[in-house]
């Protein structure tokens, strides 16, 4: 899950500019019944971002900090996400970040396949605007849209190209506050992404 309890001190990201690209689409997510999550959610918590990133990151479903804020991946994980982007010369401001569910499942548990499709129609639509060269799965339930079947700890940091685009499938960054041992191993994947990102030609024009 995206949230997890906090552990020391974590920065809260400031309330970021809505792409008014998005306006339609996160106010009928904002709407959305199509599933129980609807029933006990504060807020939905649709993605962030420019609405047209060369890279798009997408989870799982947001957690008790994200559903307070409504903007994915602002509690611990996510500041573990931001040192991973830093580390390879990105932020929030120059990539999209969305999950596969929008609401927060309670408890954090995981989310169930029914919420998942209920929500598919959402992240299709948010895919096609953006229309990225590199997807970057974070966990199991957004690597299962491209990998079905496969295990994230055996094709962790090993890209599919689909499409036109590279597909590159990665740890949770939450995995990493349950075992320190990941957190070197996610570090490494995303130490890989630069050469995917020479490959695919983003930023040779800048």
């Amino acid at each position: 899950m995206t949230s997890m309890p906090p552990t020391g001190h974590t920065s809260t990201p400031a309330a970021p500019t809505v792409d008014p690209t998005w306006a339609e689409l996160y106010e009928e997510i904002a709407d959305c019944p199509r599933c129980i999550l609807a029933r006990t959610r504060t807020q939905s918590v649709p993605g962030v971002g420019p609405s047209t990133a060369d890279i798009m990151f997408i989870g799982e479903a947001p957690g008790a900090r994200e559903d307070e804020r409504g903007i994915p991946f602002v509690g611990a994980s996510g500041q573990f996400l931001d040192e991973l982007l830093a580390s390879i010369g990105l932020s929030r401001d120059t990539v999209y970040i969305a999950n596969v569910v929008k609401c927060r499942p309670p408890g954090n548990r995981d989310p169930e396949p029914t919420e998942i499709e209920a929500c598919a129609p959402y992240l299709d639509r948010q895919i096609a605007q953006v229309n990225p060269k590199i997807i970057v799965t974070l966990g199991r339930f957004s690597m299962a849209r491209w990998f079905p079947g496969q295990s994230i700890s055996r094709i962790h940091g090993e890209p599919k190209r689909e499409g036109g685009r590279v597909i590159v499938p990665m740890f949770h960054p939450a995995a990493a506050l349950h075992r320190g041992d990941l957190r070197s191993v996610i570090h490494a994947d995303f130490a890989r992404l630069p050469a995917f990102i020479a490959e695919a030609g983003i930023g040779a024009s800048e």
